[in-house]
């Protein structure tokens, strides 16, 4: 297997940038949740590297679950069309829930998921994001916690993407 080095231009934000975000993300959660139990669902397959960081560092008692989620096929853009390949396990009817993502892109897909969340009644639920578009978190409500807001294109989310079959935290452009 070839190093996924050889396949970068350049690496946006360093390991080490990365996991001070998350501990600093993960202290939020944990105030924010104070004396709580929170329910964290990650979206499969990018968001398992982000969620298991962010456990490493989460205080507040948790139990996770997982979503498989997909949008885009076999293309680079959106279809507008979510399929969930993968439902939760566990019902989610009056817990704090926490759905945890690695990177959104155009918004669409993770709206729909929190729609249908929705209709499964939490007592709370929030999104806790890696990376985020710029132009996502400005029309998102303030129930988000990003990590790192950017001008976020769909061959970052691709690469990304990629990447989490590596299991690697860089953050890179092909």
């Amino acid at each position: 297997m070839q190093d996924y080095h050889e396949f970068l231009d350049e690496i946006l934000i360093d390991e080490a940038t990365l996991q001070v975000r998350i501990t600093e993300l993960a202290e939020e959660i944990n105030r924010d949740y104070q004396g709580e139990t929170l329910h964290l669902i990650c979206i499969l397959r990018g968001g398992v590297i982000f969620l298991t960081d962010l456990m490493r560092h989460l205080t507040v008692l948790n139990s996770v679950d997982f979503m498989a989620i997909s949008s885009y096929g076999t293309s680079r853009q959106t279809t507008g069309q979510v399929r969930i390949n993968m439902d939760l396990v566990e019902n989610i009817s009056g817990r704090n829930v926490l759905l945890v993502e690695d990177i959104v892109d155009s918004g669409y897909t993770i709206a729909s998921v929190l729609d249908l969340l929705k209709t499964r009644h939490p007592k709370t639920l929030r999104v806790a994001h890696c990376w985020i578009s710029r132009s996502v978190v400005r029309s998102m409500s303030p129930s988000i916690i990003v990590g790192f807001p950017s001008p976020i294109n769909s061959s970052l989310a691709m690469a990304w993407t990629w990447m989490s079959t590596t299991a690697t935290c860089h953050l890179s452009l092909p």
